[in-house]
């Protein structure tokens, strides 16, 4: 089994996520220049994060059910299509000289909004397009692309192109959607989560059923849970690690940047050897090591003034986040009813978007109070106890059990069908 291969269907998957968030890298750097460049007033220019987080709250649990009611693949194709013609109308706008902030940030909600319900439907697609034993190598080379595209490639080159002119960086960002596009459009097969039901439940009901069903996995729910609260403390961490750089370690623009390009390193290298990482230690350890490197974060932040140390920090929590998304990712792939994935999916997403939100406020809250380090004195004892109340839950047992069973049946009538085509 450890030798079947990913496949073709995986290799456009695989290239159409790549392009896609190289171009949604420079989108996201070429937003925030665009709009100092029109104005300096704090509250608009941070209203474009605003704008960017909310569709996540907004649509992550109706884009679950969205994704588990039609055809995944075509949703994706669609999705990219109405993206595409959101970027072609602010690109040519640019270049008209009357794209407003206005209209950048309503593209900018549009886009998102579609990049909420893409992710849940192509992290439900991906268990039909590859084998099952070979999920944890997938989901690693899906985050090693990103990784690289988004964290690394992008920022320089959509700073780079914005300076050529303002409307690049969004052309080629429509450029790579329809590049998707066209890729998942090639892949072969139906992808529906289940057949269409005789009376169509409410969107609310559908969601419950996913909330319900996730309540009674305590692996499943256990990570879901975690990924919100751990992104809380992650969040408020990095919304006040400009001033932590300059006002404790005694660096500038340039060094508070390599700080995030260890973590990216970390990231990429996590990725790339991610499935086998897993397999020599176990998933059980995976985890478990995971949130002893979270909780070291949180204290090299606090404790230390040494831009090393904590550039080190950043870089083994970079591989650690890889290797957690493989293994949440994975595990929810294997245990999750087809006919769920959607929901499930879009469930942790809606976690995690929230802990983003309450971190992003919390951690300025925090800092203005009670100092600097306090966001991260506060990670550490908030990442010693998730490790004393959540040690076991992760046991060698239950995790090997986990990968040993097949994704069960779904309960009622609504749910009963087709995952797609074997890989």
């Amino acid at each position: 089994m450890t030798g079947e291969r990913l496949g073709g269907r995986f290799v456009r998957l695989w290239t159409a996520s790549t392009l896609s968030a190289l171009g949604s890298g420079m989108a996201t750097v070429a937003a925030p220049l665009y709009v100092a460049s029109r104005t300096d007033n704090p509250l608009v220019v941070s209203a474009g994060a605003a704008v960017s987080w909310l569709p996540w709250l907004l649509f992550a649990l109706p884009g679950g059910v969205l994704a588990d009611r039609v055809d995944r693949r075509r949703l994706m194709v669609l999705i990219d299509w109405v993206r595409v013609g959101a970027l072609v109308v602010l690109a040519a706008a640019m270049l008209a000289g009357r794209a407003g902030v206005a209209l950048l940030y309503v593209v900018l909600f549009v886009v998102n909004t579609g990049e909420v319900v893409f992710r849940t439907a192509a992290q439900a697609v991906l268990p039909a397009v590859v084998p099952r034993s070979r999920l944890e190598r997938a989901n690693g080379w899906l985050s090693g692309g990103t990784q690289v595209m988004q964290n690394m490639v992008a920022g320089p080159l959509g700073g780079f192109l914005f300076v050529l002119a303002a409307a690049v960086p969004f052309a080629l960002n429509a450029g790579t959607y329809a590049l998707s596009a066209v890729l998942v459009g090639l892949l072969a097969g139906s992808y529906r989560g289940a057949p269409a039901p005789a009376g169509r439940r409410s969107v609310r009901a559908e969601v419950a059923e996913g909330f319900r069903w996730l309540s009674t996995q305590r692996l499943l729910r256990t990570m879901a849970l975690l990924i919100g609260l751990l992104n809380v403390t992650l969040t408020a961490a990095v919304a006040v690690l400009v001033l932590l750089a300059t006002e404790r370690l005694g660096l500038g623009p340039v060094g508070y940047g390599v700080l995030f390009t260890c973590m990216a390193v970390g990231g990429l290298l996590g990725s790339v050897v991610g499935d086998r990482l897993i397999a020599a230690i176990t998933a059980t350890w995976t985890v478990r090591l995971g949130l002893l490197v979270e909780a070291g974060l949180h204290l090299a932040l606090a404790a230390s003034r040494s831009a090393a140390v904590v550039g080190f920090a950043l870089f083994a929590f970079g591989v650690h986040s890889a290797l957690w998304n493989i293994v949440a990712n994975s595990l929810r792939q294997r245990l999750t009813p087809p006919a769920l994935m959607g929901r499930v999916g879009s469930t942790t997403l809606f976690l995690a978007a929230g802990g983003n939100c309450v971190g992003a406020l919390l951690g300025g809250v925090v800092a203005a109070r009670f100092g600097i380090t306090a966001p991260y004195w506060v990670g550490f004892a908030v990442a010693v106890a998730v490790i004393a109340a959540t040690w076991r839950v992760f046991d060698r047992s239950t995790v090997a059990a986990a990968y040993a069973e097949p994704a069960p049946e779904a309960p009622g009538p609504a749910v009963s069908a087709a995952a797609g085509p074997a890989a």
